[in-house]
């Protein structure tokens, strides 16, 4: 073979080797890309997943290491007193009486509270309203962890005792937990009754002693059986819901804007 004929072979066998080089880099670099892309994806949706952990979990926790903002008592003055497990405002003779049942964890509480608390106050202020107030532990395992409830109207009771049930009771459905999420614990609960103004060993004693505990327990099991309390929530569903409002031994429709007008008008006891 002539130095010609090897010259041309060699710039044949170089071209095809180039060609075969380009083709398998062409390649390559499409994998390449792919790959690359697939990894992006997997870090972004990771860095999704436990974006969404740390955001659920901050807010299932909102409440964590809160103070409790203290609710500011109202000028007017009634009379508060504890009947066992009712707290009773107003004046004994006040010509209408109406029974509350109620959960600090409900969303439906913290809303009649809302749309009719001050309307209450003022009618009890004037003599008109007599109010007995029942706190019960309704949703005690709809808190994470469970037990908000029961701790909550334990706590009420122990600040009645102190007499300081109104702010306490305004404040805790002022900022009422979001169900299904951290409550406050037994130490928020006495730092708000502290801003509250009381000082007593007895009342961090009666929070942290779950002293109602018991009998709020047991409440919450009679009132639950008690067919005079029980109401139709629709489609077959019937029972015992918060908030329940009684007046005259019959179960109030608070749905009318004017339920408490009509019912102080009437003197209903």
């Amino acid at each position: 073979m002539g130095g010609a004929e090897r010259n041309a072979r060699k710039r044949r066998q170089q071209q095809s080797a180039g060609a075969s080089k380009a083709v398998t880099q062409a390649r390559g670099g499409g994998d390449t890309k792919k790959i690359v892309a697939v990894v992006i994806g997997v870090v972004l949706l990771a860095g999704a997943v436990i974006g969404g952990v740390l955001w659920t979990n901050a807010s299932k926790n909102a409440t964590e290491g809160e103070a409790i903002p203290a609710a500011v008592e109202p000028g007017v003055e009634y009379p508060v007193e504890r009947d066992g497990l009712v707290v009773v405002s107003g004046e004994q003779d006040a010509p209408t009486t109406i029974d509350v049942y109620a959960d600090f964890l409900c969303p439906v509480c913290a809303q009649f509270e809302e749309t009719y608390g001050d309307q209450i106050e003022q009618k009890v202020a004037a003599g008109e309203l007599k109010v007995r107030t029942h706190m019960l532990p309704m949703l005690v395992e709809r808190s994470d962890p469970p037990g908000y409830s029961l701790d909550a109207a334990n706590a009420a009771l122990c600040a009645a005792d102190e007499g300081q049930f109104r702010a306490f009771h305004d404040s805790l459905f002022a900022s009422q937990p979001e169900e299904g999420k951290r409550g406050y614990d037994k130490q928020q609960l006495i730092q708000l009754g502290r801003d509250l103004g009381i000082a007593s060993d007895s009342f961090e004693q009666c929070v942290n002693n779950g002293t109602y505990d018991q009998q709020l327990t047991a409440k919450m099991e009679e009132v639950k059986n008690n067919p005079a309390l029980e109401q139709d929530f629709g489609g077959g569903n019937k029972g015992f819901g918060t908030p329940t409002v009684v007046s005259g031994g019959e179960i109030v429709d608070f749905s009318d804007p004017q339920w408490l007008d009509r019912l102080t008008a009437s003197g209903q006891r």
